[in-house]
Parts: structure tokens; C-alpha cells; sequence
């Protein structure tokens, strides 16, 4: 059974038999997910509820909140999906498919993860978006695996019939020469060994997902993984531990398959549960999702716009009080310009004289204006399936303390879904780089646009 909640939107009834428990389970997930985890806040870290899905006893149905992801539970899939795709009406299978695509795309664009972007021979009719992940992660896994297996110097102790690298003469004393064992030498020495931390929690990562994955391709991939690693001990892996490991130039390929084990061990959970290995959960907030995906893609893709993410060197008091945090910093033909990313739904009304833009908004963009000395503000907002054209506006504040200097405050919304996607007839490209590429170059406009010198001086 498959249950369909969108953030904030729609409520779903739930199996009664299993309504405490998965609140119980969700409990769990929470007080267990990793506190440094790049994708939770510290107002996140305060709480000891959790806040991935509202239970509404009475009724014995569930509400999405801001997170966005899958949860496995007891022979049940919830798929939470993104707010923006919301049209009032349960989505078919083939358009949840196509909102996970949107979400891989998304993701493809962030700071802390590399993702190799294919999608071919899964069967995508079928998989939910964890699934997906799994398959991805398999796939790339094996196939640099075969062609080339991660080794590095680690430090040995080994009894050897001959002198290698330095004497273990404790050792040696104790468990050789007392024992008439004086032929055999306790040895230490670095060696290119197979067996090192980085493959560990590649196979620790693959047998967990090996117990999970339904797809028979990802299975066969996993299998294949766990084939090559076998002379690797098994042992459990933290994603604290993975974050800290770097790779010279030679093995930067490798980058990616760590970024993918963070990934799975930050925001999945996966443990013995009344004995049974089947009760999964891999969610992530979607608001600084947004965020990331929209630093990363001009980052990435714009190089006339130049990005600095959340400087945190000013603040709203003095006696460093009420620290402010723009989304971004960016320079664009030789202008300083504040953006704030806003992952929230602007309906289009022609009445409403804000523009759609929330006050609270307008409140918080005039500080960074006058804090950081910009004159330039824009806000991006994500575009939703229900509106295909761009709701974009401008708004201007004259600061009578400033000797009447006009701040300029944009709101644009971003192009950021491909709606052929959710066509009944549309057929799969082999990868999520040709899936995009019209909106990639879409996106690439309307965000120089929304730069483009405006009338603030005027």
C-alpha cells in the first residue's frame, strides 16, 4: 500500500493496526538522526518530537510537514512529496516517478553531494524515490569498483619469518621468544591495504541497502559490490567518519561514492525492529533543499554571477544581537545584490497589492538592505504545477533616514519544474542531465533577468 502527503497539504487516512507504531518508529528516527547533519537547523536540534508527520488521532490520518522523502513501514510505502506539486488530486504513479526526478535534479546541485546522473534501466514505474538513490548509489559503485579498487598506507602488525618495517620488540618478548617462537617476528609497516575505512563503510552502506532494495537490479549491483569488498572487515560506520575522509587527485572519483554513504547514513534509518530489517525513513527539509539547489545551480551554471552563501558577519543590534543570515551574497556586473531563497507557494492575484510577497518577508529583506548597505534584493521563489507562468513583481522602499535612498526589492519565480514530465505519453530520456536541459537553460535566463539593473537609483 502506497501513501501519497504533500507538505502542509493533504491528509491520509492510515492502518489503525499500525497508526502508534509508526509514530513510535518516526519517534525513534528523530532522537537518531545525526544532530550535525548539514540539512537540520538548530531550532531542528532543539526539538525532541519529531516534525517529519503530523498524527491526527482523532481521525486516525496523517499530514505531511516540511520534510520530503520516503518512510517503509510495516509492507507500507509514504512517499512526502514537495508542496508544489500539489494539484488537489492523489498523483498517479507515473507522476510521483516524475516528482522524484525533480528532486534528483535538485539535489544534483548540492554543496555536500556529488551524484552521477543516470537514471537508465531502472524500473522507475515502481521505484520510489529511495529506491532510486539505491540504485544510483549501486550502479556507480560497481562500475568504478570494477575498474579500479580504493587502496591507501595503513599501519600493519603482522608476524612475518623475516624483518619488515620496524620490530614489535614487546611483541615479540612476550608472545614469540618466551614461547620458543623466535622464528616469527612481530612486525609493524605501513601497507597498500584493500582493507581501510573508506571500503568498510562502502560495504557497510551496501549490505544495509541490500536488505532494503526491491529493485533486482540494484540487488545484482549491491551483490556485485559486496563480491569485490569481501576481504574488507564487516564493521558499522559512522556518517561523522565518512565526512572526515579526503582523497588525494587520483581517487577524486570516489568522492562521490562517500558523498552517497553520508547521504544514506544521515537521513535514512535502518535497525532491528521487533526483529525485522524492514522499517526505513529518508527525509530531508525541503526549504533548505531550495536553498542549496538554487546556490549550487549558479555556482555551477552561471559564471557571470558570482555566489557567496549565508555571510554571518553582520548583525541587526549592536553587541553582536540577532544575527543576520541572507541567503546569498552575489555580484553581478559590478553590483552587490542580496537573495533570499523562499520555498513557499505565491498565488496569482492581480487584487492582492503585495505582489504576493509576504510582510514578514518585506520586513526581514529591509534589515539585510540596511545592515549590508545594498540597495538590491531579490526574492526567489520556487514556481508550483498549477502556475506554468512566472509571477514576478517589484516593490520600492524609501528609507526617510537615509536621506531618501530607494531599496529595491524584486520577487521572481523560478522555473524550476519541467512540466513534460508529467505528460501521460512522455518517453524516459536515458539521464536526468537530458531530462533538464531545456529548464536548466530556462532557469539560466530568468535568474540573470532577475538581476538585470533595475530602478533603485532612479
Amino acid at each position: 500500500m502506497t501513501t501519497n502527503l504533500f507538505e502542509y497539504q493533504n491528509n491520509e487516512t492510515f492502518s489503525e493496526r499500525h497508526f502508534d507504531g509508526l509514530e513510535e518508529f518516526l519517534d525513534d528516527i528523530w532522537s537518531k538522526r545525526e544532530k550535525s547533519n548539514y540539512y537540520f537547523n538548530e531550532e531542528d536540534n532543539r526539538v525532541e518530537q519529531q516534525r517529519f508527520v503530523q498524527f491526527l488521532h482523532k481521525s486516525k490520518t496523517l499530514k505531511s510537514n516540511k520534510y520530503v522523502g520516503v518512510v517503509h513501514y510495516e509492507g507500507q510505502t509514504i512517499n512526502l512529496l514537495p508542496k508544489i506539486f500539489y494539484n488537489g488530486k492523489d498523483p498517479e504513479a507515473y507522476q510521483v516517478n516524475a516528482i522524484n526526478k525533480h528532486i534528483l535534479w535538485w539535489l544534483s546541485y548540492c554543496r555536500k553531494l556529488k551524484f552521477p546522473n543516470y537514471l537508465s534501466a531502472l524500473n522507475t514505474e515502481k521505484a520510489d524515490f529511495f529506491e532510486i538513490l539505491i540504485y544510483l548509489f549501486s550502479k556507480y559503485t560497481r562500475e568504478l569498483l570494477n575498474s579500479a579498487i580504493y587502496q591507501k598506507y595503513t599501519e600493519v602488525n603482522k608476524e612475518l619469518s623475516f624483518v619488515k618495517g620496524r620490530i614489535d620488540f614487546g611483541a615479540y618478548i612476550n608472545k614469540n621468544l618466551s614461547r620458543g617462537r623466535n622464528h616469527k617476528i612481530s612486525c609493524e609497516f605501513d601497507a597498500f591495504e584493500m582493507d581501510n575505512e573508506f571500503n568498510r563503510c562502502v560495504k557497510f552502506v551496501s549490505k544495509l541497502l541490500l536488505s532494503v532494495t526491491k529493485e533486482p537490479q540494484s540487488k545484482r549491483f549491491l551483490s556485485d559490490v559486496l563480491f569485490i569488498l569481501d576481504e574488507v572487515k564487516d564493521v558499522n560506520v559512522s556518517s561523522d567518519k565518512m565526512k572526515r575522509m579526503s582523497f588525494n587527485p587520483m581517487f577524486s572519483d570516489f568522492e562521490t561514492i562517500r558523498d552517497y554513504c553520508v547521504l544514506f547514513l544521515d537521513n535514512s534509518v535502518s535497525f532491528n525492529f521487533k526483529n525485522d530489517l524492514k522499517l526505513f525513513a529518508f527525509l530531508l527539509p525541503m526549504e533548505y533543499v531550495f536553498e542549496d539547489f538554487i546556490f549550487g545551480f549558479i555556482d555551477k551554471e552561471i559564471d557571470e554571477i558570482k555566489a557567496k552563501d549565508q555571510d554571518k558577519s553582520r548583525y541587526l543590534a549592536e553587541g553582536n544581537k540577532f544575527q543576520l543570515k541572507p541567503d546569498l551574497l552575489l555580484e553581478f556586473d559590478s553590483r552587490k545584490i542580496i537573495a533570499d531563497t523562499k520555498y513557499k507557494i505565491v498565488y496569482d492575484d492581480i487584487t492582492d497589492s503585495k505582489n504576493g510577497i509576504a510582510q514578514t518577508d518585506l520586513y526581514q529583506m529591509l534589515a539585510y538592505a540596511v545592515r549590508f548597505k545594498v540597495k538590491e534584493v531579490v526574492l526567489f521563489y520556487p514556481n508550483t504545477i498549477t502556475m506554468r507562468k512566472p509571477n514576478d513583481s517589484v516593490l520600492f522602499l524609501v528609507d526617510e533616514l537615509a536621506k531618501g535612498e530607494r531599496v529595491q526589492i524584486k520577487s521572481c519565480q523560478l522555473p524550476i519544474i519541467n512540466f513534460k514530465l508529467f505528460d501521460v505519453d512522455y518517453v524516459n530520456e536515458k539521464s536526468i542531465d537530458l531530462e533538464f536541459t531545456t529548464q536548466k537553460e530556462q532557469l539560466k535566463i530568468e535568474l540573470i533577468k532577475s538581476l538585470m539593473a533595475g530602478n533603485a537609483n532612479k
